[in-house]
């Protein structure tokens, strides 16, 4: 993609005018998508993504240019352009000679998307169309999609590294709206890993995942409404795993942290959430939707350990936040593409199993709501307030799962719920996701087990 000879120049380049560190991020991706709604293949799209970001440290700051130009000449242009935003800083930076880390990629493809025709692909998106629709004539729509991108990277800095990777995704999802003709409840399954075709031979059912999306948006259809108030919640697991990604992840970023923007500034070593939650941030499991070998900065991903038994051990932490914050990067610098500089952002984020069995957590919880499958929602990082809607919901009496319930939404602040957590089951289980931040949208997976909140403002009908 680009010698080390031509990187050393273009490198110089960048640091001409005084900056003290430079990086040079280079892509090449094509990506695939194909949409069926309304029983027909609706579209069918190929891309390619290709160009280079180049970066320049100026003390605690940093300079980003990027171009889809990545011959020589583009590159040299481009470094230029983020070396003259530097002129008034001064330093004896140079390059250091290049080395090449040697390391085994864990993530085994056994089939390339590329090498897959395109009519295979539309055929699991009817295979997933008709699965959904079998389970009912209230089923409206289906709106299935399949997704793959092959991905080459090479990063290389003016500290000497010179590292390549690829990245490999496959995905499928299934949106299924169920309707009374009076009304109208929608369900996603949306399965995917760092996997190529053989996500659909090894991992994933289309017709499972169809099924149980249009099953759920029945269920849902014919729900009563959710009463609101304070109450036990129970959190079941997979897509569960959203609230701890969103109301306490993020708060654990050094994208927040280094600007004293979290909650949790300043909290290490404390006590931030009950004794029985340990959780963990792991870019190194084989295969999972997001991990990687290296992060986007070329520091290679590891397994993170953020609480340990209630105790905030660790954040995750890119290079230039690490400089500001005084630490270490953890192989925690993501960007959605070229056209975006890295910052701190989970991989597969999920709290640890536990020891408790989900029967006995539901039904020492007396009445409360069971959050079977949880949606979307929002948090604001620097308070942790969120709010959350549940797609899938049912009210708990005396300890026992009894009717379906719609229109629940879980309403919060991140730490106190870390605290009112008080009981964790042991089936730990993910799901995907992609994560928006400030360096763009990437691949996330979220889990826990089941778990219970002693008290959560449940938002729902009065």
């Amino acid at each position: 993609m680009l010698s080390q000879q031509a990187a050393a120049e273009v490198l110089n380049a960048a640091l001409a005018s005084g900056g003290e560190f430079a990086e040079i991020f280079l892509e090449d991706r094509r990506d695939n998508a194909l949409v069926l709604q309304d029983n027909r293949i609706e579209t069918v799209h190929s891309g390619r993504i290709h160009g280079a970001g180049i970066r320049v440290y100026v003390g605690l700051n940093a300079v980003y240019t990027y171009t889809n130009a990545t011959d020589r000449d583009g590159l040299l242009r481009c470094a230029r352009q983020a070396a003259a935003a530097v002129q008034e800083y001064r330093s004896l930076a140079g390059i250091k000679p290049f080395y090449v880390p040697q390391r085994e990629n864990i993530h085994h493809i056994k089939l390339l998307p590329s090498a897959v025709a395109a009519r295979k692909k539309a055929e699991v998106l009817r295979m997933a169309n008709a699965a959904a629709r079998d389970v009912s004539a209230e089923i409206a729509q289906v709106i299935c999609s399949y997704k793959d991108s092959e991905q080459d990277v090479l990063i290389c800095n003016s500290d000497g590294l010179f590292t390549t990777d690829r990245r490999v995704y496959t995905r499928l999802a299934c949106q299924v709206v169920a309707s009374s003709g009076m009304e109208n409840q929608t369900a996603t399954e949306s399965p995917g890993a760092m996997m190529g075709y053989e996500l659909f031979e090894t991992h994933v059912d289309p017709e499972a995942s169809a099924r149980s999306a249009a099953e759920t948006a029945i269920r849902m259809l014919h729900a009563s409404q959710c009463p609101s108030g304070i109450m036990p919640v129970v959190i079941d697991n997979g897509f569960g795993g959203v609230i701890f990604h969103e109301a306490c992840g993020h708060s654990l970023e050094a994208t927040s942290v280094a600007f004293g923007m979290s909650e949790f500034c300043g909290k290490l070593g404390q006590q931030i959430a009950a004794p029985c939650v340990t959780a963990i941030d792991d870019g190194t499991l084989a295969n999972e939707w997001g991990s990687e070998n290296i992060d986007d900065e070329g520091t290679p991903t590891n397994k993170l350990v953020l609480i340990e038994n209630g105790v905030l051990k660790n954040y995750m932490i890119d290079r230039l936040n690490g400089k500001r914050m005084g630490m270490a990067p953890t192989g925690s610098a993501r960007r959605q593409s070229y056209a975006f500089a890295p910052t701190s952002r989970m991989r597969n984020t999920y709290i640890a199993p536990g020891n408790d069995a989900d029967d006995e957590i539901i039904s020492s919880m007396g009445d409360g709501l069971y959050a079977a499958k949880m949606g979307g929602g929002s948090v604001n990082p620097a308070t942790g307030e969120f709010n959350f809607a549940v797609q899938e919901g049912y009210l708990v009496k005396d300890g026992k799962i009894a009717e379906p319930v719609r229109g629940a939404s879980l309403i919060g602040k991140g730490a106190d719920i870390l605290m009112k957590i008080d009981r964790v089951g042991r089936n730990m289980k993910m799901a995907q996701g992609m994560c928006g931040s400030l360096s763009g949208s990437v691949p996330t997976n979220v889990g826990q087990p089941m778990i219970r909140v002693s008290g959560i403002t449940v938002g729902g009908r009065a």
